[in-house]
């Protein structure tokens, strides 16, 4: 796999997004997934999957904290996109009621270990359901986002999930992002004009400040790397 990773890497490097992706899904013939938030990295990835999604399972996660405003742009995604099929997967209501019985509705305000539980239960258990079998899993991951995702490649193994992981907008630009959803009109969340660049569950987003990284609006109230268990970047033994 190492060596199949390292020779597909070299090769789309520098290729056009367009490129990239039919390329990538040539070389691997098992089930392919592709994970939306509606963000506006996933809003440019849709567009680019949809022409292939008999051959992708694309899937959001619905926590069931979202914003009205990424139900309406998941609305109009349908809209534009009618043949791409968006799973929707929900956390164990179960899970989510013991919750907010032991640490309260917003109990993710508490503590780190808290808020951690609630991502766990909100997107990663659900996750797990709809990654199950795959052996590619399409991100919009880019390393403009974080110090920790700079380090990251395009087809990397992802260890925790056992299959591959694969980011076409890895060395993409926010400008060039944005340039792309204009270019063909791509809807987007009506939240990120107002300065929500990062847009998770309601409770844990806000807009960003003058000056600020991507990723400060994300559990605005917490220190160090901000990441919700759904990426974690392990080393490259594969």
């Amino acid at each position: 796999m190492k060596e199949k990773l390292q020779y597909l890497n070299n090769e789309i490097k520098g290729m056009p997004l367009a490129d990239a992706i039919p390329y990538v899904l040539k070389n691997f013939e098992g089930k392919k997934v592709f994970s939306t938030s509606f963000g506006i990295e996933d809003q440019v990835l849709t567009h680019f999957i949809a022409p292939y999604s008999e051959f992708i399972s694309t899937f959001t996660l619905d926590t069931g904290r979202q914003f009205t405003e990424t139900y309406e742009v998941f609305q109009r995604t349908q809209n534009k996109y009618p043949k791409l099929n968006i799973e929707t997967y929900f956390p164990e209501p179960e899970d989510v009621n013991n919750y907010v019985k032991s640490d309260g509705i917003n109990g993710f305000y508490n503590s780190v270990d808290s808020r951690k539980e609630c991502c766990r239960i909100r997107k990663v258990v659900p996750l797990q359901k709809a990654i199950k079998g795959a052996e590619l899993w399409i991100t919009g991951l880019r390393a403009e986002q974080s110090d920790n995702r700079e380090s990251l490649e395009f087809l990397e193994w992802d260890e925790a999930n056992q299959l591959v992981k694969f980011n076409p907008l890895l060395h993409y630009t926010l400008t060039e992002v944005e340039a792309l959803i204009n270019t063909y009109n791509i809807p987007l969340n009506s939240l990120y004009k107002k300065g929500y660049l990062s847009i998770g569950c309601a409770p844990c987003t806000r807009a960003l400040l003058e000056g600020e990284p991507f990723r400060a609006g994300r559990w605005w109230w917490e220190d160090g790397k901000k990441e919700c268990g759904l990426h974690i970047h392990t080393d490259k033994n594969y």
